[in-house]
């Protein structure tokens, strides 16, 4: 089955792609120096809420890059219905292909939950960097071990021992690219467990409600041992953290 399919499905009821609530994306929101004249990107911009947020709240102009042809209009779906008039440009691509007109344009460079696309933490910090107006911010959205990740976990999950770190190693990748730690906004076992929650309920429901579908079987495969490794390992395993960096 389609990747992209799958976290479509699995993602249907959700307004955040991610573990936080949406009182910790107000908390974050108020804690950023923008004004209507800064331009914004955000890299893997998923259904468009941050970015829809701070259009809403700054009246910024920005950049939104997504490669998922599901997401990428159900952002498109989100501008057009909240704020049709923003100055948003839409790029349907892999971030790590995207080249701004000028390094070091944006007041603020986000990407959140998906540092695969620059192969890990440092490299994602390593590319907003780049794109970030001296003295403008940045926010990465990564997870973090909450304790030794356990083999079967691991091999559960499909995941390497090194593909994560610490939440402080996450702190101290950030500055000794040197960058000032703002703040960081952890989330909780209740936050990642509607997170998770919400992705079982909308896909067990869509494939009862599409039983024809034949990707089904595969979808169903998948979300159950999803469902297993997040109860029986990854809920005590792996954390979630926005953090807010400033470049010098």
């Amino acid at each position: 089955m389609e990747s992209w399919r799958y976290y479509y499905i699995t993602h249907l009821n959700h307004i955040i792609c991610n573990p936080t609530s949406p009182a910790k994306y107000d908390q974050l929101l108020s804690l950023l120096p923008l004004s209507a004249e800064d331009q914004v990107l955000e890299i893997a911009t998923g259904k468009g809420e941050l970015m829809t947020q701070l259009v809403e709240r700054f009246g910024v102009s920005g950049t939104a890059v997504d490669l998922s042809p599901y997401h990428s209009q159900d952002a498109r779906d989100k501008f057009a219905a909240r704020i049709p008039n923003a100055d948003i440009t839409f790029l349907e691509m892999d971030g790590a292909a995207y080249q701004p007109e000028k390094p070091e344009s944006f007041a603020l460079t986000a990407c959140l939950g998906a540092s695969w696309i620059f192969n890990g933490h440092k490299g994602t910090l390593q590319a907003l960097i780049n794109w970030t107006k001296p003295g403008g911010c940045i926010i990465v959205g990564e997870p973090y071990w909450l304790q030794e990740p356990h083999p079967d976990y691991l091999q559960m999950a499909g995941l390497e021992r090194d593909v994560f770190a610490s939440h402080h190693q996450n702190v101290l990748t950030g500055q000794s690219l040197g960058l000032n730690l703002l703040y960081t906004l952890v989330s909780t076992h209740d936050e990642w467990d509607v997170y998770e929650g919400l992705q079982w309920h909308a896909g067990e429901l869509y494939a009862a409600a599409h039983p024809d579908d034949a990707d089904m079987p595969e979808f169903l495969t998948r979300l159950r041992a999803q469902k297993q490794e997040y109860l029986q390992y990854g809920r005590d395993t792996l954390g979630w953290a926005i953090y807010l960096f400033r470049k010098p």
